[in-house]
């Protein structure tokens, strides 16, 4: 047993990819606390009868899942698209939970995973700076002693509360026009290091239908905060072209914990942190044969759906 207070729900997205989406259950299931938690499965419908198949087989591979304490599916009748069916989803879940952990069809989890975003959800539910606890965190250079935060949230593999979600705003131009009038643009790219504030403008003009670039900047215009492991919990694997937002690469691969990752940390934004996120962006530019431009948009496309 656990002496939690009481788990949060694991809320799954999927939608067509029946490969990644047993790759991402089975490694749920190997999880420390999996057949103690709840299952909440989001599948999206399909856009139309060309990929109306493999929405299917998701779907059928669905109702063959079992290792959970209880399994909820909730079947979309058409499509919802990804932004509006993770908004629509969370919202949902938290409503009744109170706390959740977000997990996509294209994560693999280490076996720490739900005890680390458990316990972190737990020790800082109270705690009205954090709005985000996050399972990923990239292949620095250099891997911080432990766990630290930055401003804002994050998505891939993540937990929150309601009282954190609240603070979403899912309309892009305000979100732009704060970061502009606050003149926080820089301090928002990480020190000109990585473009995401033209991922926000990008969406704003329908290039782009990301919730999570929103959910970044809800938070981080509140000065809230995420923490991250020093060790990730969690693998992008759907980076094989193969997904509606994903794209070739393997510059965000990691090597999964092994072990327990502590929570416990100060609660302030942790410079080495920041500079550890701007050096790994930067490095990330280095020429290749194809374009920066080219690349950049790619990258926009993978790190923040």
């Amino acid at each position: 047993m656990n002496n939690f207070k009481n788990l949060a729900p694991v809320v799954l997205f999927v939608y067509n990819r029946p490969y990644h989406t047993i790759q991402t259950i089975n490694s749920l299931k190997n999880n420390i606390l999996a057949d103690q938690s709840d299952l909440v499965i989001y599948a999206d419908g399909p856009k139309d009868e060309q990929n109306s198949i493999q929405v299917q087989e998701v779907v059928n591979y669905l109702q063959t899942i079992d290792g959970f304490k209880t399994i909820h599916i909730h079947e979309r009748k058409t499509n919802y698209g990804l932004a509006q069916n993770i908004i629509d989803g969370v919202s949902q879940t938290l409503v009744k939970y109170n706390k959740a952990i977000i997990v996509e069809d294209d994560l693999v989890t280490s076996p720490y995973f739900l005890q680390y975003m458990n316990e972190a959800l737990d020790y800082y539910a109270e705690k009205e700076d954090v709005a985000c606890i996050h399972g990923y965190v990239y292949p620095l250079d250099k891997t911080l002693p432990k766990p630290f935060f930055l401003k804002g949230a994050d998505c891939w593999g993540w937990g929150t509360w309601k009282r954190a979600w609240d603070l979403f705003k899912p309309d892009g131009q305000i979100l732009l026009d704060r970061i502009i009038e606050k003149g926080l643009a820089k301090e928002f790219d990480f020190d000109n290091s990585y473009p995401y504030l033209q991922m926000l403008k990008d969406q704003i003009a329908g290039l782009n239908n990301s919730w999570a670039i929103r959910w970044y900047a809800s938070a981080f215009l509140k000065n809230k905060l995420v923490l991250y492991p020093n060790h990730s919990l969690v693998q992008n694997i759907g980076h094989d072209s193969s997904g509606t937002h994903s794209g070739v690469t393997s510059k965000f691969d990691i090597r999964l914990s092994t072990s327990k990752v502590p929570v416990e940390v100060e609660i302030a934004v942790s410079k080495a942190g920041y500079k550890a996120f701007v050096n790994y962006f930067n490095s990330i530019k280095a020429p290749n044969k194809m374009s920066f431009g080219k690349k950049i948009k790619n990258s926009l496309k993978n790190l923040l759906k």
